[in-house]
């Protein structure tokens, strides 16, 4: 079974991720073929606008917590794949239909669309809080967030899509059967634009996003090594086995008053 289906329409390309059974989480498999969704999109000239949506009761629930247990190790970094919709280099839009469960890494990729459409009842959780040793400090940045629901964001709390909708992260609340026609119709309104209109006005909005300084860039990653890092597999294991997880925080007691601190730390030089 392919686990991303990719259908075309016209000028619109519709990229479904289809792996319901794992609530489309990011395996090396579906991520493989969703890179080469993203690939042909970008470099067909025939393709103009993407519908990115899910299978099932998830648009993608993020890490593939099971194959991460099977190689020991977190994340995605043993196998990098090269996506268009992550690298920055995909100049077309795309617009994410998002049908259900969007979380953690799936929450990500919602993130990095340009128009969002959800059904009601969809949850949405930027999970890095529950796995990582630092939260997802950055999301509600890049989502124009007031601070305290930045803060509820980065600190693992799930979001239903009537409340991201009122705060401005979604454009359109639909019920079900309305998920994929008010997508197709918001692509069909794009490609009325001029051709040029199009491209340049994404490719605008796309730099006025928010960007991480680069002193807080460098003490967020002192921070990703301020802790004991054997919690990251047991937050896994924890979740793999449905139960509580059993945390040590640091290796030695005191480091937890040793916090890195803004302006004790050398920025990472800019490219």
């Amino acid at each position: 079974m392919v686990v991303v289906n990719t259908e075309q329409h016209g000028q619109i390309m519709l990229i479904q991720l289809n792996r319901p059974e794992r609530m489309n989480a990011l395996g090396v498999e579906l991520r493989t073929e969703m890179a080469a969704a993203f690939t042909e999109f970008k470099n067909n000239p025939d393709l103009e606008v993407a519908v990115f949506t899910g299978t099932g009761r998830a648009f993608c629930a993020g890490e593939d917590m099971k194959e991460a247990l099977e190689r020991g190790a977190p994340g995605s970094a043993a196998h990098p794949i090269d996506n268009p919709l992550n690298n920055g280099t995909l100049d077309k839009p795309v617009i994410a239909a998002v049908n259900g469960f969007a979380m953690g890494g799936g929450f990500m990729l919602v993130e990095r669309t340009d128009l969002r459409v959800a059904v009601r009842g969809a949850v949405f959780e930027v999970s890095e809080a529950k796995r990582w040793l630092l939260g997802g400090y950055q999301h509600g940045m890049f989502a124009g967030l007031p601070h305290p629901i930045a803060t509820e964001m980065a600190l693992g709390f799930r979001f239903t899509a009537e409340r991201l909708y009122e705060v401005g992260f979604l454009n359109r609340l639909v019920d079900p059967e309305q998920l994929l026609p008010t997508a197709f119709e918001m692509a069909e309104h794009l490609l009325t634009l001029p051709p040029a209109s199009r491209v340049n006005t994404v490719y605008m909005m796309r730099q006025m996003r928010p960007q991480v300084a680069p002193d807080l860039s460098s003490l967020a990653e002192a921070l990703h090594e301020h802790g004991d890092k054997s919690d990251l597999m047991e937050s896994r294991k924890a979740f793999a086995e449905k139960r509580k997880p059993n945390f040590n925080g640091w290796v030695n007691p005191e480091d937890r008053y040793n916090t890195p601190r803004l302006g004790t730390l050398k920025a990472e030089p800019e490219e």
